[in-house]
């Protein structure tokens, strides 16, 4: 069997299905479904998202220099299914779905505490790509559930069961 030609597009798959939640300067909250993460350094640790111009979250992220990357697991799809859905300019997406919400220890934005994992970052540069502007940011700090935590504080991800 040999090789053929593939399509092209955004080929790097699996990739982590994650939420992305941010705040405005006047406090509105808002969270969104971000097809494009990853790690892209791990000295300083940083990750980098990938979002569309168009969405609402988009000036919201640029404006307050700051994100949450909230990883969901499986008993979170209906939640993300809805977030990347709906935008927060037909109304209030997290109230609507009645998502439990926390306050971020290190920037001033929503945890979405529902989702087993949360990484606070603070934007420390981006790159428009094309489609989509990767901002990349600076962790400031994690949140995981205590049963997803090894002996060395680091997250057991085969313990978790993700989207």
């Amino acid at each position: 069997m040999g090789k053929q030609l593939a399509e092209i597009y955004a080929c790097l798959q699996p990739s982590p299905k994650v939420l992305v939640s941010c705040r405005s300067k006047n406090g509105e909250d808002n969270a969104l479904a971000v097809a494009y993460c990853c790690n892209c350094s791990y000295d300083p640790p940083m990750v980098m998202v990938g979002i569309v111009p168009s969405r609402y979250s988009y000036d919201m992220i640029k404006e307050a220099g700051a994100f949450v990357v909230n990883i969901p697991g499986k008993n979170n799809q209906e939640m993300f299914d809805y977030l990347g859905s709906h935008s927060r300019r037909d109304g209030d997406k997290l109230k609507t779905i009645g998502a439990a919400i926390g306050q971020a220890s290190k920037i001033d934005a929503p945890l979405l505490d529902d989702c087993p994992v949360q990484i606070e970052c603070t934007i420390v540069d981006s790159i428009k790509t094309g489609s989509h502007e990767m901002f990349v940011g600076k962790i400031l700090c994690v949140h995981a559930d205590g049963q997803l935590i090894d002996e060395k504080g680091k997250i057991d991800y085969a313990k978790m069961e993700l989207l």
